[in-house]
Order: C-alpha cells, then sequence, then structure tokens
C-alpha cells in the first residue's frame, strides 16, 4: 500500500490555536474531519491515519514547535517508510497573497523556521509542500505578532472557504502526483 505522510505546520498550546502561523493544522484538521478519523497524541506529534482509495494517508501535527518541526517529520518518515516524495507539507506563507496558494515539489524555506527545520533534518529542499497565502498586511516591525495573530473577522470567510479547497489539492496529491496536482491548482485564486 502507497502512504504518504501529509504534516501540517503549526504550534501548540492555546494561544496559539487558529492563527496564521498555525494554517497548517487547521487544514489537517479539516481533512481529518472530512474522512471521520480522530488525532491521537503520540511521539513528537498528534497523528491520525486515513485510507484513501488504496492509499493510506498518515496525518502529523508536530508537537516540536515550529522552529523544531523537521525532528517530528523524519521520525514519522522513518518511522512508516515514507520516502521524501510522497511527504507534503501545509505551511503559512507571508509572501502570498490571501487569494492564493502556491504547491512546489521543492525549494527554499524562504524564511519559514518550519521548512528551515524540515530541511535540515532531511539534508534536502526537494520535498513537496503547499504554501497557504496569509498576505503580509502588517505595519513594518510587527511580522511577529501579525504571524501569531488570529484571522480578522473580514479574512476569517475566506479563510474557512480556502482550507475546504485545500483538501482536494491534498487529495489530488495523493491520487493524481505533484505535476498534475500543480498544473491544475497553482493559479487558483480564491474569492467569496
Amino acid at each position: 500500500m502507497n502512504k504518504f505522510l501529509i504534516v501540517g505546520l503549526g504550534n501548540i498550546g492555546a494561544e496559539y490555536a487558529h492563527t496564521r502561523h498555525n494554517i497548517g493544522f487547521d487544514v489537517v484538521d479539516a481533512l481529518a474531519e472530512k474522512h471521520g478519523v480522530s488525532f491521537r497524541t503520540d511521539r513528537l506529534g498528534d497523528v491520525a491515519e486515513i485510507k484513501l482509495k488504496g492509499k493510506s494517508l498518515v496525518l502529523l501535527k508536530p508537537s516540536t514547535y515550529m522552529n523544531l518541526s523537521g525532528k517530528a517529520v523524519k521520525y514519522w518518515m522513518d518511522k512508516e517508510k515514507i520516502p521524501a516524495e510522497q511527504v507534503f507539507v501545509i505551511v503559512d506563507e507571508l509572501a502570498l497573497p490571501l487569494e492564493k496558494s502556491r504547491i512546489r515539489g521543492a525549494g527554499s524555506d524562504g524564511g519559514h523556521n518550519g521548512l528551515k527545520s524540515i530541511q535540515e533534518q532531511l539534508g534536502t529542499t526537494a520535498y513537496p509542500r503547499l504554501r497557504f497565502g496569509i498576505g503580509n498586511n502588517y505595519p513594518k516591525g510587527r511580522q511577529v505578532d501579525y504571524v501569531l495573530g488570529k484571522w480578522t473577522s473580514e479574512e476569517a470567510p475566506l479563510i474557512r472557504m480556502k482550507i475546504d479547497k485545500t483538501i482536494p489539492i491534498i487529495e489530488s496529491f495523493v491520487l493524481a502526483g505533484l505535476a498534475n496536482t500543480m498544473n491544475h491548482f497553482n493559479n487558483v485564486e480564491y474569492k467569496l
């Protein structure tokens, strides 16, 4: 059976719940909910499993905090014997507007500490990821407050819709492959 590791990046703790930086957690939570599975607390994270048309998806929300996400990703890749090309990381992206997401098969960490940690642990930048645009609508010097802040009431409906629309992207990655998924979804603009 083909196994995939679907990783939502975020920070544990109530104070980080549903912040921009935790969008990865929110996306994998929505995926688990759609498939009627619950997370269990395990080594270095909360884990759930989904079966999808003969494929097995291990969902992971690292409990290591963002800066050490790679530790959890590497542990679960090794434990489940999942190669880097069958890992899919969902991460917040300041450089993209709210209306956009970008799927890539490799690339730099773009200054994101979660991706930096994964890259260090795996020794490669070649692992698929979805960069979920969170915009950069913050005053100079307030990036940390913005990233760790909650969605505004104006943003929330679009974000809920975008989370729902991210689930088919993950399923497409598993069932149709990275190239097809990039071709199909990379130029989508999300509007209410």
